[in-house]
């Protein structure tokens, strides 16, 4: 990558200049105080803060997290909860980026950090005393969130609640936007149970809402007195119920919001008077809007744009007349709104401001629709430079993902213009495997049909290809994670019909990894993909596993990153994957391997580090494609 050092670093200033370095987050007010976040030009990490005003006039600075990251490579923040009384922060910290986080107590009248230490937590939530907490940790091995533990501050024993024995299960816990319910989860890839607790009797016995039952999803929540849970029970894409909370068990449910096959409900959130369900129809996402006190007609949030992505921002209020939400598209800044339950008209808080200078009207975003082999229709989010002739001379970047129900946005990059600035097209295909077009689009990718995920993104290419918005020889991949097994099995199953591949710290070794349980991330896999401790499983999976389908022939160029402290992907498989490709490809294609030596899963924690790593990655895709400033 030698000779693309100075384009690499030119793309970085690039980039650097389209970020103001000096900026604060919006506040969100939680009691007494406003709470946000701060970055400084010239370092790395935000510092977070609260205040009694909006304007931040008599502001407390609360963590410093360029102190805090000191003589670490990486450094990162998870846990961030305060107290009722406004009086504790508790915290967790990981250092390596393995994503083992230590939680502590700040006591934010004294700023003194409190004895109180707890290694490997996953989750933590206040009971309504302002001293007790209750939190999850994993195990040392697998990485398993197993436990459930009440902690009484000040004292060094922390009493067990719940241990969850079942591999295929991990633990969380949470608590009620009103603050009368604590809620802890066992999760599966497709099965739930929940338990509840009386957030003003943290000395209480936890109770069942459901026991777990096979295929049976189901979320909780705690408003007015009932329950409330989203159940995909006689309901392919969920609907929601109330339960009493005297005996929340089935027989006790009347619906709240029917199912309705065309939609899919990814959640339901409460607050004093009103309720928002995130929905999602057609591929696209919707915030709607239930008057749970006039009972007039629901209103879903106007969405301006064809192709966008919205979601519920931080609401900590229970007791609020607004509404935040962000708003993107893939030529619409990152947006926050306030949404007034009452008026129901939206006000623009802050847009990401890009200090180099954006001209929307320069660009133009679509979405369109590739027909599968199977005669499936797939979404594919396009962003280009406006005018663009699509004569099959553009080079693109198609990226996709396809796994554990996880949507891939049509978010905004301002990195990402330095690709389209350039000529080049970016693509995302919302192949099967995602959840883009409801429950049976997560469930036509995984198990024993995983095999669609990968035909999806071929197709989808092919079909770019056909229609003339880009050419074989102009096409790179990108993908990361389950994402880079999927660009590892495309590079396998087709070749030919990539100029080269992105994989990042790619799930590429299939087979050794879930053959292994000792590995993070194993076991509770089984149903995701399977478990080849089962013959029928095995013969299915080595089908597509890349590191075991490496044959004898003419492979793209290939980028593989890894990161030696990769808890969820070792470093190792894309290693491995590297090295068999070089020993079997047949042409002189050149295939490379990059390690970070100093973070986990997600790349560099600092902004900066991070940056770096794009334009790294970009430069080698633009470079590919004959651009090289």
């Amino acid at each position: 990558m030698k000779p693309n050092q100075q384009f690499a670093d030119n793309l970085y200033k690039e980039m650097l200049g389209r970020i103001k370095q000096t900026d604060l987050s919006v506040p969100y007010k939680y009691g007494d105080w406003w709470y946000y976040t701060k970055t400084v030009e010239g370092l790395q990490y935000s510092t977070y803060f609260r205040s009694r005003k909006p304007n931040g006039d008599d502001e407390q600075l609360l963590l410093d997290q360029n102190e805090m990251a000191k003589g670490y490579k990486y450094f990162s923040i998870g846990e961030f909860s305060v107290s009722d009384d406004g009086n504790l922060l508790a915290f967790s910290t990981d250092n390596t980026g393995y994503r083992q986080y230590t939680l502590q107590i700040k006591d934010l009248r004294t700023g003194k950090i409190l004895s109180d230490k707890i290694e490997r937590v996953t989750s933590v939530e206040w009971a309504n005393d302002n001293k007790t907490l209750f939190l999850v940790t994993e195990d040392d091995v697998t990485k398993r969130s197993d436990k459930l533990w009440k902690h009484t501050l000040g004292s060094n024993e922390n009493q067990l609640v719940q241990e969850e024995k079942d591999e295929l299960f991990s633990l969380g816990v949470g608590r009620s936007r009103d603050k009368k319910m604590l809620l802890a989860s066992s999760y599966a890839a497709t099965m739930r149970e929940w338990r509840y607790l009386p957030a003003d009797q943290p000395t209480g016995e936890w109770k069942m809402i459901l026991p777990r039952e096979k295929n049976h999803e189901y979320s909780v929540d705690f408003y007015d007195g009932e329950f409330y849970v989203t159940t995909n029970k006689n309901a392919e894409n969920f609907r929601v119920v109330r339960a009493p909370l005297n005996d929340p068990s089935e027989k006790n449910w009347k619906d709240f919001i029917a199912h309705n096959p065309a939609i899919k409900i990814d959640g339901i959130e409460f607050f004093k008077d009103f309720a928002v369900v995130a929905e999602r129809e057609n591929g696209l996402e919707y915030l709607k809007v239930l008057d749970l006190k006039t009972k007039r007609a629901a209103a879903r949030i106007a969405t301006p744009e064809e192709v966008y992505t919205m979601a519920m921002s931080i609401n900590a209020e229970y007791d609020t007349p607004v509404l935040r939400y962000s708003y993107a598209s893939m030529i619409t800044p990152n947006s926050t709104y306030e949404y007034d339950f009452k008026t129901r008209n939206s006000k623009l808080l802050k847009q990401q401001e890009i200090p180099s200078g954006y001209d929307k009207a320069q660009y133009e975003t679509k979405r369109v629709w590739a027909e599968a082999r199977d005669g499936v229709k797939i979404p594919v989010s396009v962003v280009m430079k406006r005018g663009t002739k699509l004569d099959g001379k553009s080079p693109m970047l198609l990226y996709a993902y396809g796994s554990y129900g996880f949507s891939m946005p049509p978010s905004f990059s301002t990195a990402r213009l330095s690709l389209v600035d350039r000529g080049m097209i970016f693509a995302i295909a919302h192949i099967r495997g995602g959840s883009e077009l409801g429950e049976k689009w997560r469930q036509e990718g995984r198990m024993f049909k995983k095999l669609n995920t990968f035909n999806d993104f071929i197709d989808s290419a092919d079909y770019l290809i056909k229609n003339k918005y880009t050419a074989a020889d102009r096409l790179v991949i990108q993908g990361g994670s389950a994402g880079g097994l999927l660009v590892g099995a495309a590079a396998n199953m087709r070749p030919d019909l990539f100029r080269a591949v992105i994989a990042q710290v790619p799930f590429v070794d299939v087979m050794n990894t879930m053959l292994d349980a000792s590995l993070p991330l194993t076991t509770g896999e089984y149903i995701e993909w399977g478990n080849p401790n089962e013959k029928e499983a095995f013969d299915y999976m080595i089908k597509y596993s890349p590191y075991d389908n490496v044959k004898a022939q003419n492979y793209p160029n290939m980028l593989v990153l890894t990161s030696l402290n990769d808890s969820q992907v070792p470093y190792w498989e894309g290693a491995k994957f590297a090295a068999k490709i070089r020993e079997m490809k047949t042409g002189d294609n050149t295939i490379l391997l990059k390690t970070n030596m100093g973070a986990g899963h997600g790349g560099a924690s600092g902004r900066y580090d991070a940056l770096k790593e794009i334009a790294f990655n970009y430069a080698y895709a633009l470079s590919q494609v004959g651009i090289t400033k």
